[in-house]
């Protein structure tokens, strides 16, 4: 496959038929489609398969067969489309800290992109579950940005950024970071921890998202499955049998398996 193929392919995708130049509004247009239409999983791991994030893998996986993926595999392919586009781009090393007190330091597994345009730096993120980002933040202190979901900003505390999302309860950290670029092979290497190790959070539940329309967020954890609204509000139904997962996996996130597929998951246990 070659660039202009890459592109047209991934484009068909997620619907997308804007324009093509290296701008904050196609670049605001691109990661909102992707996130309505890719969903954020780590099904693979509970079927006992590996992740491999070679570029032919993610493109076979989130494009061809039309999965999904986390953020390795997500901003990974953000990452090559958005340099063929001409964008400055570079992926950057984090920690995930939603649902973690301060006093907890994760294992550094996340990867964002860090976009240069025209002398200002942005962020997208299209990894990070059910609140990954639906247009690009400025990298600017204490300030409030509007985006197409969530209110979002960026503080600077012990010598780490966070970046937050607002909820009805105030603000909530999403993830830490100190600007310092995460090449491939950190990339490969926070991968097998992610997917294999036995304290890794994709193993020991299941994880799907999507953001929908008029900031509308599709949160699937084990069976418990979340439609929020913009304002935070959620309706949250509980799933009684596997058939009923494999029927809200099809109609809410576009993913099909098998009706006999069986995760592996301690959240999963029917009763």
């Amino acid at each position: 496959m070659n660039d202009q193929q890459l592109i047209d392919a991934y484009f068909h995708r997620i619907g997308y038929k804007g324009p093509h130049n290296p701008s904050l509004d196609v670049l605001n247009q691109i990661t909102l489609a992707h996130v309505r239409s890719i969903p954020f999983e780590n099904l693979d791991i509970l079927l006992g398969k590996s992740i491999n994030i070679s570029l032919d893998a993610v493109i076979e996986k989130l494009i061809n067969q039309k999965r999904g993926g986390y953020c390795f595999e997500q901003n990974g392919l953000l990452l090559c489309v958005l340099q063929k586009l001409s964008f400055e781009v570079t992926p950057i090393s984090a920690r995930v800290r939603l649902d973690r007190p301060r006093d907890f330091t994760p294992p550094r597994t996340h990867v964002f992109l860090k976009v240069e345009l025209s002398g200002t730096t942005w962020f997208t993120d299209v990894g990070v579950g059910g609140v990954s980002l639906t247009s690009a933040i400025q990298f600017i202190q204490d300030t409030e940005q509007i985006t197409n979901h969530e209110t979002r900003r960026i503080v600077y505390e012990g010598n780490r950024y966070f970046h937050q999302v607002l909820f009805p309860t105030g603000w909530v950290d999403v993830c830490e970071f100190t600007l310092e670029e995460m090449p491939e092979i950190d990339r490969e290497l926070a991968n097998w921890y992610t997917s294999n190790h036995p304290k890794s959070h994709f193993k020991d539940r299941l994880i799907v998202a999507r953001a929908g329309d008029n900031g509308k967020r599709l949160t699937l954890v084990n069976r418990e499955f979340s439609e929020r609204d913009k304002n935070g509000s959620a309706n949250k139904t509980t799933i009684n049998s596997p058939k009923e997962l494999i029927k809200v996996l099809n109609e809410n996130f576009n993913l099909t398996f098998p009706i006999d597929t069986k995760f592996q998951s301690p959240g999963l246990r029917w009763d």
